[in-house]
């Protein structure tokens, strides 16, 4: 069996690029890539997590010895730390914001995060070319609604397979309610995690809720190498550092949503909160990642303007870090196509220039676009979870994202229904209690948990 995320010889190439990522230098990284290959292991990752020649007991055995070796460049940075108390320390003061917000902002929330993941998840995997060419094809570009696959081209169809596990619940012809998918369990985990410890949470707490709650075949990349680091009883962090080359790709960064909507408005708190959860998986713009959009959420529920919840974001990041800069290069990108500057082409064009080669579910990149689209459409749900996915790398966790966020900020009431009424207020979902969650009654709990301000 081949195990995707988990095999040593599928780890070294993708060690090989994040420690480049972390600015090691070539001369460390060289000779060892260069024994590296010359037993026969590859240097490039398969997209899909593992490749499809088996190894060799003796180059399975080198994979582990150069995991080993290359665990010691990993090295602190001063720029992007990782503890909570050396993170704050960067951080400029937190913006003085409201702290309470309705229901039918916790309900926009989310009912936007399940719409924007279902928008993307037929066409996760699917580069931006193949994402333009099915939606042209079917009358949908630039997008506008669920993907169909009625009247799309056999030839279409065989060069951009959809997503065989989300295509057939997910196609605008199929919907009937939110389909399962990680999007969605990690924030009802995080729910249930809030409500029974509230500001006691720990991240081993949220360790031990991995284990009763997700089993190890329904998380991926970084996420899967935690949970065997749990099971290998290695205390955190190392269950983020140790065989873990996606510690800074985009898993935690969809697990933020509710650490933010149970902070409304206090976005040091919800930032506080994430990094609880994201250190058990995630380092550097890992972490940033999910306590970057934790912000978010906590803003965007309590704010006017799609400005005022990405300024208060800001305030939980490290100015330095690189999850910064692909920040200010998303609102930058943003700002240029809503007036006009740009096309959506060369909008999109611009992002994937910056990050040509990074793993398209990496965080930086996802990150970028986020901040894109919520700049560019923050007033209009519809556009915003569009470019989101248009932009072709985590369509469904980019998209859930953008979706809760411009969710949170028009409320329920003012998202078309069009993108809502095919959800039937149903969440299908992994999680124990049950294969269903109503979306208003996760909205109602959540807002009686930032009422009771965990």
């Amino acid at each position: 069996m081949r195990l995707t995320w988990a095999q040593p010889e599928d780890l070294v190439p993708a060690e090989f690029a994040a420690l480049r990522e972390q600015g090691v230098a070539e001369s460390e990284l060289t000779p060892i890539e260069q024994r590296w290959a010359s037993a026969g292991g590859s240097t490039v990752l398969a997209p899909s997590g593992a490749s499809t020649t088996p190894a060799s007991a003796e180059l399975r055995a080198l994979a582990r010895a150069v995991l080993d070796e290359l665990h010691d460049l990993q090295r602190p940075s001063d720029d992007e730390p990782d503890e909570w108390d050396a993170i704050a320390a960067l951080l400029p003061d937190a913006p003085a914001l409201p702290t309470t917000t309705a229901l039918d902002r916790m309900r926009g929330a989310w009912a936007g995060r399940a719409a924007g993941c279902l928008l993307g998840k037929p066409v996760e995997k699917i580069p931006r070319e193949g994402i333009e060419q099915i939606a042209r094809a079917t009358g949908n570009w630039p997008i506008r609604t669920y993907f169909t696959a009625q009247g799309l081209p056999a030839e279409i169809a065989e060069r951009w397979p959809w997503n065989r596990r989300s295509a057939p619940t997910s196609l605008v012809e199929n919907i009937d309610g939110m389909p399962e998918d990680d999007d969605l369990n990690f924030p009802i985990l995080a729910l249930d995690l809030l409500e029974r410890h509230g500001g006691r949470l720990t991240t081993d707490d949220i360790a031990q809720a991995w284990l009763a709650s997700l089993p190890a075949g329904r998380v991926f990349t970084a996420e899967r190498a935690a949970y065997r680091n749990i099971l290998d009883a290695r205390p955190v962090p190392e269950t983020a550092t140790h065989l873990n080359p996606f510690r800074e790709w985009i898993g935690a960064l969809i697990r933020a949503d509710v650490h933010g909507w149970a902070h409304p408005g206090d976005v040091r708190a919800a930032a506080r909160s994430a990094w609880l959860d994201a250190r058990l998986s995630h380092t550097r713009n890992g972490i940033y990642g999910e306590i970057w959009v934790a912000a978010l959420c906590a803003a965007s529920i309590v704010v006017e303007t799609a400005d005022d919840a990405l300024d208060a974001a800001d305030a939980a990041v490290p100015p330095a870090s690189r999850l910064a800069a692909a920040v200010r290069l998303g609102r930058e990108t943003g700002r240029a196509l809503s007036s006009g500057a740009l096309t959506l082409d060369a909008a999109l064009d611009a992002l994937h220039d910056e990050f040509a080669g990074m793993h398209w579910v990496h965080t930086l990149n996802n990150a970028a676009l986020i901040a894109c689209a919520v700049q560019a459409h923050g007033a209009d749900f519809g556009q915003a979870i569009a470019l989101a996915v248009a932009g072709g790398w985590d369509t469904d966790s980019a998209g859930a994202t953008v979706g809760s966020v411009v969710g949170g900020l028009i409320g329920a009431d003012a998202i078309d229904a069009a993108w809502t009424a095919p959800l039937r207020d149903s969440i299908a979902t992994s999680m124990p209690g049950g294969a269903e969650r109503s979306i208003r009654e996760l909205a109602e709990r959540t807002l009686r948990l930032s009422e009771a301000g965990s």
